[in-house]
């Protein structure tokens, strides 16, 4: 394939692969991390957080014995290399989940909507990659940098299965089976979640997703001559990186975060299509745009400081047991938690 393609067009194909499926995923499976969090805390239903444990738990076991295979190498990926931020994971992680809130999407969410026609999702997808590139590589990346300190070329684990390894001498399989299983028994432990099979076998596709991106990102950078990052699926800077190669694709190349953006919409075009449920959509009211417009601009530079959306930190960091992942996903829960309750109930006390 590489012969044919050359490594960056086969990792752009790698990941519109797993878009498709991750695309897929949140119109017939109703996979979304908001619907999940607002599902918890607001109605009797959990099984979309159990969807959400589901495929975490998928993603740590097909990724652990990745690495113990020698397909997948754990430590040159971007969640184990760097050395972990803990106040940039906190405070980006709060704003994107208070981001999240405020636009009704994450940047995955947001997609996937895309794909079913909601107009309002390409305004949030463009405000969300412009404003992740601000603080990634724009104007105030030197500020991010000064602030939140990026250290690369970690020496010491950055990561659960990385410390059990250098510490207890236990290797990534049996960490990632114990730690994987265990997440993945509780997120099924609940008789009406099992009895939702396609919400189990959605959640499942979306863990083996993010595994096909590392294992197959891995492959590509082993077996080419051009660098290629090993990476999976996040859906902020890959949204600017779109957005860039949209613009300057006749002196850029394609890469799997493109592939990877144009999958998800691509997949949900299809899915929502199959449930008879696309149809054009757009905001009507200006205070609605305005304020998904500010959670849009939130969420972008909340990805840059945590490394990670809901998906990044939310799923693909936890696939290899990184320090961020659990630190992230409490900080988004308790975003969106935030944003949600000043949506929902407002923040004045009861009478």
């Amino acid at each position: 394939m590489l012969d044919v393609l050359g490594e960056a067009n086969s990792a752009a194909l790698i990941g519109l692969l797993g878009g498709l499926a991750l695309g897929l995923a949140a119109r017939l499976g109703r996979f979304c991390t908001l619907g999940a969090i607002e599902d918890v805390l607001y109605s009797s239903d959990d099984r979309r957080i159990r969807m959400w444990g589901i495929a975490i738990g998928v993603a740590i076991i097909g990724t652990h014995f990745a690495m113990a295979g020698g397909y997948m190498d754990g430590a040159a990926t971007a969640y184990l290399d760097r050395v972990w931020n803990p106040l940039g994971t906190i405070v980006g992680g709060l704003m994107f989940g208070y981001g999240m809130a405020l636009s009704g999407n994450c940047g995955y969410g947001a997609l996937a909507r895309l794909g079913g026609g909601d107009l309002r999702s390409f305004v949030i997808v463009i405000v969300m990659g412009l404003s992740a590139y601000l603080v990634m590589s724009g104007p105030l990346a030197h500020f991010r940098v000064w602030l939140f300190t990026v250290e690369e070329g970690a020496t010491s684990p950055q990561g659960f299965s990385q410390l059990a390894q250098a510490h207890l001498g236990i290797g990534p399989a049996l960490t990632g089976l114990l730690l994987g299983g265990a997440i993945l028994i509780f997120s099924l432990a609940s008789a009406r979640m099992l009895s939702s099979l396609n919400m189990v076998f959605w959640a499942a596709v979306v863990g083996m997703a993010i595994v096909l991106g590392w294992v197959g990102t891995y492959w590509v950078a082993m077996t080419g001559f051009e660098a290629e990052p090993i990476e999976t699926h996040s859906f902020a800077a890959p949204i600017g990186d779109t957005i860039y190669y949209a613009m300057t694709a006749s002196g850029n190349s394609l890469s799997f975060s493109v592939g990877s953006v144009l999958g998800v919409v691509v997949g949900a075009f299809i899915g929502s299509c199959f449930k008879g449920h696309f149809r054009w959509e757009a905001c009507e009211d200006p205070r609605e745009l305005k304020r998904q417009i500010l959670g849009a601009a939130l969420m972008g530079p909340g990805a840059i400081l945590a490394v990670g959306c809901s998906i990044g930190q939310g799923v693909s960091a936890f696939s290899v047991l990184a320090f961020s992942a659990p630190v992230a996903f409490l900080a988004i829960f308790a975003g969106a938690a935030l944003g949600l309750k000043q949506l929902i109930t407002g923040f004045a006390p009861a009478d």
